[in-house]
């Protein structure tokens, strides 16, 4: 998959001491996410440390915090590297995320609050404006940390975060074929339409359907090989 080369500058971490450690945690991941790494790739700390501003104290414990949720690996001789994942482990991230993400809408159109609700909306407005992958993977976690803070249930979002890490990674594909961007912003206007009608039923089948769609998206950038069990499913 092609793209524009990528600055390093969006990349730089703020320094405020409270935030740093997360920021550079973020930063590198978000860096993965938007292609500035690509799977299998080396990622040599000096280079991370001149991409986030920051020390090689910092970054390491970054990059131990990935290595846990499996976005990058450790390999011997090589350092650290991005985790690369087949067809078979994508189409069970999308089986797991669509379950989980219909009952997350389904629960935030039954608890959240009107505050709460205002929110999803603010945070689908900047993901409409987002206008390039990075900013559009940025602005979608905003979106989806805002949906499952509304659902009230610490247990469904501790478990969507461990599947956060690679659901980007995915995301990403899915975002890159061509018409899914437009596509994905109507699918999300009406599951946004539902949860503010609090709707429940019906946002947890708009839910469970974009993930779907994403997955068919997603899936198309593997090799045929590797993807013909995605679509026989």
């Amino acid at each position: 998959m092609s793209q524009a080369k990528l600055s390093d500058e969006q990349f730089l971490v703020p320094r405020p001491a409270a935030t740093l450690r997360h920021g550079v945690t973020e930063s590198i991941r978000q860096a993965i996410a938007a292609g500035r790494f690509a799977p299998g790739e080396r990622m040599p700390e000096r280079d991370l440390c001149e991409m986030t501003g920051v020390s090689r104290t910092l970054v390491r414990e970054a990059l131990r915090q990935l290595e846990s949720e499996g976005l990058i690996e450790v390999v011997a001789h090589r350092g650290p590297i991005v985790s690369q994942i087949t067809a078979a482990q994508a189409l069970g991230v999308y089986q797991v995320r669509e379950v989980l993400e219909g009952l997350a809408a389904q629960l935030f159109a039954e608890e959240a609050s009107a505050a709460e609700r205002q929110a999803l909306r603010a945070a689908f407005e900047e993901l409409k404006s987002a206008s390039d992958v990075s900013s559009r993977l940025a602005a979608k976690n905003r979106f989806y940390e805002v949906l499952i803070g509304g659902t009230g249930n610490e247990a469904l979002g501790k478990s969507l975060h461990m599947l956060n890490s690679r659901a980007m990674l995915l995301r990403r594909r899915s975002l890159q074929t061509p018409n899914r961007w437009p596509k994905s912003l109507h699918e999300l206007e009406a599951l946004v339409t539902a949860l503010e009608a609090r709707s429940g039923d019906k946002a947890r089948t708009l839910a469970m359907e974009h993930v779907r769609r994403a997955a068919a998206a997603a899936m198309t950038t593997f090799s045929m090989d590797n993807a013909e069990p995605a679509a026989a499913k």
